[in-house]
């Protein structure tokens, strides 16, 4: 699909829904016109079109807080698009990460999808706000020793569940280990992002490893 099969409204414009890559949350939905879809595959960067100032827009130019775009996606009748981006600060202009944050509706009984990140907010808040009976609380209290300790015998249990090719005991002893690793993390104040930067910093250095080989 090119831009030129993009089916524009009367006015010119395209709703553009803009998600985190990373989280997959909705971040906002704004409006392109042609001008401004094209300055955003130019930059790389969500440049919309303001209906309310009625001009264009770059999302960033002003906060900092610029959407890197990752990919750009039309839906099945080419009358709307899906932009995925890595964000440098909140996406809504009050500040917050998203721009949906106002409920109207929400089903008591439904689970939170579970997340790496939520666990590691929970891991932190038994840090800061410790609860008694805890066992999160009771690692943090005895210090990075325990953990440490914890940490090490977790290794093990995985080593001798893979050695064993107890695969299902080996998922169980791998959750373990990345719970208290997770703690450690917390305790040391590494963030998962800064994870995230490591490995995605090491892929792009084997990438140009292999094309040095190649060359």
């Amino acid at each position: 699909m090119t831009l030129n099969d993009l089916k524009f409204d009367e006015n010119g414009l395209i709703p553009a829904i803009v998600t985190d890559c990373e989280s997959g949350d909705v971040l906002t939905l704004a409006y392109m016109n042609r001008e401004s879809l094209e300055i955003s595959l130019e930059k790389r960067l969500t440049c919309f079109w303001s209906r309310s100032r009625q001009e264009l827009w770059l999302k960033g130019e002003t906060s900092g807080n610029y959407q890197h775009i990752q990919s750009v996606t039309a839906d099945c009748d080419g009358d709307a698009l899906l932009i995925k981006v890595k964000k440098d600060g909140p996406a809504c202009h009050l500040g917050t990460d998203s721009c949906f944050t106002n409920k109207l509706f929400e089903d008591a009984d439904a689970e939170e999808p579970f997340t790496l990140n939520a666990l590691y907010e929970l891991i932190c808040g038994r840090k800061t706000s410790p609860k008694e009976g805890s066992y999160t609380t009771y690692l943090f209290e005895k210090g990075i020793d325990k953990i440490l300790k914890k940490v090490g015998e977790e290794c093990t249990e995985v080593v001798i569940a893979a050695k064993g090719g107890d695969r299902r005991e080996a998922v169980y002893e791998t959750a373990d280990l990345c719970y208290h690793v997770m703690v450690m993390m917390a305790e040391m104040g590494i963030t998962p992002d800064e994870i995230k930067a490591e490995l995605a910093s090491r892929h792009v250095i084997d990438k140009k490893v292999k094309q040095e080989k190649m060359v």
